[in-house]
């Protein structure tokens, strides 16, 4: 079976990316279609992939300044020519869904999230942008937008990281969705005795991701915070930490690690759609204290693993680290909840729903719907993730 995996783009190691190294470990056989590639961006199992891009890789700067030619990705992807693939996967929270597949195969959608620069969170980056990137962006944004939702229709089957993502698909392409958590690489983290008096932040500095609630929430507490990352708000952060609050910047896995397991509790303000970072910090035996929306939902359950606050403000963090302070938490029974979202249980599950799609299709009388999902059930109680 031949089988191509088209990726939006190949310059970090992201997510999104892991997603795909994952892929290509289910299909070791596949190529890779992408619109920007940068080979010392990516991880050496990448590396190794066969890699073909689209036409904007070859434009000005595109590596850096990919998301400037998203009103072309969509003709981009159209020229890709995929004749002679059984499987194609698209990996999608830019445009990697409207490719043409051949008639003959199975397009499978693994969607990170429908494209939040022109849907759920369009006005947000629409107001975070210089007056001549707004005064386009209108224009622009509806027409990736039309044709985002008419593309869904080339889509056979899809897939999304948790019941948020799932939500936005049914709102905005008006499809159904299997629910397959992403895949966490639990086992190189691990509990330890050792905990420090320091609570923990960690992720890109960005602003949907709210890290300026945590900082100025602990500054008013006067507790130790240690922030962990990069992004375009790393200035301004810095900037607002009191004497309290450590801005480390960018760090290797060994202190990653070490901080995750050596943390009174991981702060997660911002709205993901599954998050993964809360799920590495529960396979380190740290309960999360996380604003209760999106992916937080899935991961983190209120009083066993965690504090999920549902007012996503500084006091809101303020509040529930006071709720978090007079509850205990077993280190173990954390660290359990985590295995649910192991890598293996990921490329079991995706395989397996395509295995049935595959046979689903076989057998399907002609006027017969094409989409379908295994089970829509969201997790409903603390007894799914501890047993």
């Amino acid at each position: 079976m031949r089988v191509a995996i088209v990726h939006y783009w190949l310059v970090g190691m992201r997510g999104g990316e892991k997603v795909v190294e994952d892929l290509c470990r289910i299909y070791p056989q596949a190529d890779i279609f992408t619109h920007v590639y940068d080979p010392t961006a990516v991880s050496s199992f990448l590396r190794e992939r066969t890699v073909r891009t689209s036409f904007i890789n070859r434009l000005p700067g595109a590596q850096k300044g990919y998301q400037k030619y998203l009103p072309l990705m969509p003709l981009a992807l159209e020229q890709f020519d995929l004749r002679g693939y059984d499987l194609v996967i698209s990996s999608e929270s830019g445009p990697a869904k409207g490719v043409i597949a051949p008639p003959h195969s199975l397009h499978v959608c693994y969607c990170h999230s429908p494209m939040r620069y022109i849907w759920n969170m369009y006005h947000d980056y629409r107001e975070r942008t210089n007056i001549l990137t707004k005064s386009l962006m209108p224009l622009a944004a509806h027409y990736v937008r039309n044709w985002d939702a008419l593309s869904a229709a080339r889509v056979d089957h899809f897939v999304a990281n948790s019941h948020c993502v799932k939500q936005r698909i049914e709102r905005y392409y008006h499809r159904d969705a299997q629910v397959i958590h992403p895949p966490v690489d639990v086992d190189r983290f691990e509990p330890t005795a050792e905990i420090g008096d320091a609570y923990l932040m960690v992720g890109e500095l960005v602003p949907y991701k709210r890290p300026e609630l945590a900082v100025e929430a602990f500054n008013r507490l006067g507790l130790p915070l240690i922030v962990i990352g990069g992004g375009e708000r790393l200035k301004a952060v810095r900037a607002l930490a009191g004497p309290t609050v450590k801005v480390l910047g960018h760090q290797p896995f060994d202190v990653l690690r070490r901080e995750y397991a050596r943390c009174r509790a991981l702060i997660f303000p911002g709205e993901e759609d599954f998050g993964i970072v809360p799920v590495e910090a529960l396979a380190s035996g740290r309960p999360v204290i996380a604003y209760a929306r999106g992916g937080a939902l899935e991961t983190v359950v209120d009083g066993l693993s965690g504090v999920l606050f549902r007012e996503q403000s500084v006091q809101g963090v303020i509040d529930a680290v006071g709720r978090f302070n007079a509850m205990n938490f077993d280190a173990s029974r954390i660290a359990h909840s985590a295995r649910r979202f192991a890598a293996e249980n990921f490329r079991t599950a995706f395989r397996n729903y395509v295995e049935l799609a595959f046979e689903t299709r076989a057998r399907r009388p002609d006027d017969a719907p094409r989409s379908f999902a295994l089970s829509s059930k969201p997790i409903s109680s603390a007894s799914a993730i501890y047993g």
